[in-house]
């Protein structure tokens, strides 16, 4: 599978760049809907093995951390494009970070989905990657919600650096895509429990990339994710 987002990457730049509370940017269409359909119609069911649970103070979610055995050949190929020269290039023109590798073991990446009462608490991602040994740069989050109405919430909220509330809140409408910096300060997170219908669920594609070292101002210790007291 070849993916070629739609959309002009030096347009954005400057939109990503100087987004609040941290650079981001938020693209609406930005790849086939028809591929993205092919992918939801083959979105594992929540009793598949495929599946890790996450039922705790912080986040109740389902992820999938088991590897690429589980998908459809259709998921699999869409997860692997990701990784492809043309994406790499598109995102690094947009966001101006050169040298960005994929993560062929999506580590905390790859499908998720929440289901009704579900949530993940505001946070700042891990900053390491243990067996790539690198720093991990940039989130590209992409939505497969159709018809997904405001009052079912599931938002994705930005944060600002001081924990005071959300800046931005984003509907995770079908193909909506989020790209944003990762540091220690990127606080997100979807800390209210979601109010769909039961049957539904919020689903989504997560996507991380890696540079090998960053800028002197964003270095910190390697660490997990920083659950911020001050956000739950």
């Amino acid at each position: 599978m070849k993916l070629v987002p739609k959309a002009d990457p030096e347009a954005l730049a400057e939109t990503f760049r100087r987004a609040e509370p941290f650079p981001h940017v938020v693209i609406d269409g930005l790849f086939e809907d028809s591929v993205l359909d092919d992918i939801l119609r083959r979105f594992p069911a929540e009793s598949s093995s495929a599946w890790e649970r996450f039922d705790n103070p912080r986040e109740r979610k389902l992820g999938n951390l088991t590897g690429l055995r589980e998908f459809d050949a259709t998921v699999e190929a869409f997860l692997c494009a990701m990784s492809a020269p043309g994406v790499l290039g598109f995102l690094e023109r947009l966001t101006g970070i050169e040298g960005l590798i994929p993560d062929p073991y999506f580590a905390g990446g790859g499908l998720h989905q929440i289901e009704r009462g579900g949530f993940l608490d505001v946070h700042a991602d891990f900053n390491w990657h243990p067996a790539l040994k690198l720093d991990r740069r940039l989130n590209l989050l992409v939505y497969l919600n159709r018809d997904w109405r405001e009052e079912y919430g599931g938002h994705l909220e930005l944060w600002d650096g001081r924990l005071s509330g959300p800046v931005r809140r984003i509907l995770p409408e079908f193909n909506r895509t989020v790209i944003f910096a990762t540091t220690d300060r990127s606080f997100h997170g979807h800390p209210r429990p979601l109010a769909c219908p039961e049957g539904r669920a919020r689903r989504s594609l997560s996507f991380y990339y890696y540079t090998n070292g960053r800028p002197e101002s964003e270095r910190s210790d390697p660490h997990d994710t920083l659950f911020p007291p001050a956000a739950r």
